[in-house]
């Protein structure tokens, strides 16, 4: 027996019965979400938050300013609510591809596989994906005040304004999180979540009034979800706290909440049956 060979039997024999010791739930949350940060980072969606406003503004804010001027509307004003929502949906479209590139490499299975709480990773994405739509609302606000955006409803206004905004992400983000769960690969999720969301801001009344669109789409732009919160978001910002303007927007949160309930819960059993 060589001198090494000698040495790592003697490691071996006083391992035994040794417990690896066990690593407590808060630490593996703190662990996952720092991997998650560490892939926001290197993955440039830091920089992807600052260009989304961005590029918002310049398509939308140079063009239609004059347009919207002669019609009275303070084009800044107008706008800013929809930047602040375009924000919160990359978020949760970043949030969606993160979930499925996991489960495409097979890093999911290998957590399922570890001594974890199954809430642990995916509490883990929510806490990445609320660090990464805080930096993309700020980003969002600052594009907004350079175009001309000032608060019109003082401190409380500005308040609810984002506190709305982040239950909004937060919403966006569970159900982007539940989307790529079922969907299960990148190509599929980026459908799912690409095209309809695109609809749903281009037919809105996020960039222009709904009396601005032909007659027989009005009725879908003003109920969709995207107007409503919109809207929400408009009467925020004025601290206008009627009902008729906040409480569309409101429902919508919980029916989408019920959405990413269901579709979270599906998610966990395909991956568990997949097992």
């Amino acid at each position: 027996m060589t001198a090494d060979t000698a040495a790592a039997a003697d490691v071996d024999a006083r391992l035994v019965g040794v417990r690896t010791p066990q690593i407590s739930p808060l630490g593996q949350w703190l662990a996952l979400s720092h991997r998650g940060l560490i892939h926001v980072m290197k993955n440039g969606e830091v920089i992807f938050a600052i260009i989304s406003p961005l590029l918002l503004a310049v398509c939308f804010y140079v063009p239609l300013r004059r347009l919207m001027d002669v019609s009275g509307i303070n084009y800044a004003q107008f706008l800013m609510p929809i930047i602040l929502l375009q924000s919160i949906g990359f978020t949760g479209s970043t949030a969606a591809m993160r979930v499925t590139l996991d489960m495409d490499r097979g890093i999911s299975t290998r957590f399922r596989a570890l001594p974890m709480h199954k809430a642990v990773p995916m509490l883990a994405r929510v806490s990445t994906n609320l660090i990464l739509l805080v930096l993309s609302i700020i980003f969002a606000t600052a594009i907004c005040l350079v175009i001309g955006w000032r608060p019109q409803g003082g401190v409380m206004g500005l308040v609810l304004l984002y506190s709305f905004a982040m239950i909004v992400g937060i919403v966006v983000s569970m159900v982007a999180d539940g989307i790529g769960m079922v969907a299960g690969t990148p190509q599929a999720t980026s459908q799912v979540i690409g095209l309809p969301l695109m609809i749903l801001s281009m037919c809105s009344s996020g960039f222009i009034p709904p009396e601005r669109f032909p007659e027989w789409i009005q009725p879908f732009v003003r109920n969709q979800p995207v107007s409503q919160i919109t809207n929400a978001l408009r009467a925020l910002d004025e601290y206008n706290l009627s009902w008729y303007h906040i409480g569309p927007a409101i429902w919508w949160c919980v029916g989408l909440t019920a959405v990413a309930s269901v579709l979270i819960a599906i998610g966990t059993r395909k991956a568990a049956l997949a097992r």
